[in-house]
């Protein structure tokens, strides 16, 4: 363990005056016999060089872990806001990827803060409008580049920093615990902003104006600044004006966006019709297994889905926002499956089509029923028919499907059970409602589309076309 220099806060240097001001009673036999025992003990393990004191009483470190927890809290939510914005394949599945980082993060500091006697309530409940404003002018980024230099390079790094800074601070003995804590959060910030450095470098490099994302990370770190820094410690200085936020306050895109690499669609929910051609016989075993392998790298659409619900529901319950940032996780796992799968298989990932339907039907629509629609019938859907095509897979010895595919049902058996909850925290409507309300809006959506015809209503759509349609 390393040495840390010991620092004392008014608390704390009181107690160490009063301890110092009552002098050790030493009956010397005693003192001398343990010396002796000592002397023939025979074991000399490792020194414990920690010392005792630190510079935070607990009113202090708890402040500053529950401004950290709100920090992680704000930037789960904030990258979730921007997930249909981002045209990047890469920092679209990224973004999924740190989504969960952030509310993992907030999770463990929620969890220590518990431990330091605060109500969880009290807890969920905080709010800061200082750091508010700074997540605000983060999200009025002009583009995805623009947003990792704020959530990354600016409030992430210093996160990281502050991070590394309590740890050597704080009582290395009293308060191991949140040490703990905080070493754990930091093996997910490396290789996170390590990651973020080399993305804005190719952005650089493909020709994004290095004097733009300069300017506006100099901004946001006079902003940061104005709050004394992400502890609210430090000294303070005058914020930048103008502010963007204040002229144009965000407001979440509605429209999925992707790069130049893909050719998309949206006008059916059939890959073979946007094709224009059929790889393989319609039912046939080859055919499912390429769909299969399609649909989750086009689960691209479910990041978009599940970060956005994060920003639609924020603040209405930190366990909801806690399973749809990992459930936002899982999917871009399921992206890297279907991309990995599609180039182990032979093919460019780029060749085939990229289907659009679920989120441009999702992304304008009210959370509950979007929420519903990926839950009750995209996710349903799959587990209806994966336990098929694993145990064919199995027969036919398709390692790769068999591996993907075990895998990806043991997620969505996870989603489909936690779908329930996040569902009960969107709407209070009972089920039955749901689900009908839900197929409406989606029959209007895929008619608007021209997925299906004009003069097909709610009843004439079937759940199981929703699921074939959509995709997931």
């Amino acid at each position: 363990m390393s040495e840390h220099t010991t620092h004392t806060s008014n608390g704390n240097g009181a107690a160490a005056e009063a301890a110092e001001s009552i002098p050790a009673v030493v009956i010397p036999e005693h003192r001398s016999a343990a010396a002796e025992r000592r002397r023939r003990y025979p074991y000399r393990f490792p020194s414990d060089r920690r010392r005792l004191g630190g510079a935070f009483d607990v009113a202090e470190g708890s402040r500053r872990l529950q401004r950290f927890f709100y920090f992680e809290r704000r930037l789960m939510q904030a990258l979730g806001a921007w997930t249909l914005t981002i045209p990047e394949f890469e920092v679209k599945l990224e973004t999924g990827r740190h989504i969960f980082y952030h509310g993992d993060a907030a999770w463990m500091l929620r969890e220590r803060l518990k431990e330091m006697e605060h109500r969880v309530k009290e807890v969920d409940s905080f709010r800061d409008s200082e750091v508010d404003q700074l997540i605000e002018e983060t999200l009025s980024a002009g583009s995805a580049a623009e947003l990792l230099v704020g959530v990354h390079q600016v409030i992430g790094r210093a996160l990281e920093t502050a991070y590394r800074h309590h740890i050597d601070d704080t009582d290395s003995v009293t308060d191991a615990p949140t040490i703990r804590c905080l070493r754990r959060l930091l093996t997910d910030y490396e290789p996170m902003l390590r990651w973020a450095e080399e993305a804005i470098e190719a952005y650089v490099q493909g020709g994004v104006e290095e004097s733009g994302l300069a300017s506006w990370r100099w901004h946001l770190q006079r902003l940061l600044a104005s709050i004394g820094g992400v502890t609210g410690a430090d000294k303070r200085t005058e914020p930048p004006t103008p502010l963007r936020s204040t002229g144009h306050p965000f407001s979440r895109g509605t429209v999925p966006l992707r790069d130049e690499r893909f050719d998309s669609f949206k006008n059916t929910g059939d890959y073979d019709t946007a094709d224009g051609q059929a790889r393989f016989a319609k039912d046939s075993y080859e055919n499912l297994r390429l769909r299969f392998i399609r649909t989750q790298r086009d689960e691209v659409d479910a990041i978009e889905a599940f970060g956005t619900f994060i920003w639609d529901i924020r603040f209405k319950d930190f366990q909801s926002e806690y399973d749809l940032a990992r459930i936002t996780w899982d999917e871009a796992r399921h992206t890297e499956i279907g991309h990995r799968a599609l180039l182990a298989c032979g093919y460019d990932p780029f060749e085939l089509k990229n289907r659009l339907t679920g989120s441009t039907c999702r992304g304008p629509m009210e959370p509950a029923f979007a929420m519903a629609e990926i839950n009750l019938f995209g996710e349903v859907g799959v587990l209806k028919t994966i336990s098929g095509l694993i145990d064919t897979a199995a027969e036919r010895r398709d390692d790769l499907l068999f591996h993907v595919a075990d895998y990806i049902r043991a997620d969505e058996r996870t989603h489909v059970r936690k779908g329930q909850g996040i569902i009960k925290v969107m709407t209070d409507m009972d089920a039955k409602s749901l689900e009908l309300r839900t197929r409406e809006l989606f029959t209007e959506c895929l008619v608007s589309l021209g997925v299906v015809k004009k003069d097909m209503d709610v009843f004439t759509v079937t759940r199981e076309d929703i699921e074939h349609l959509v995709g997931e």
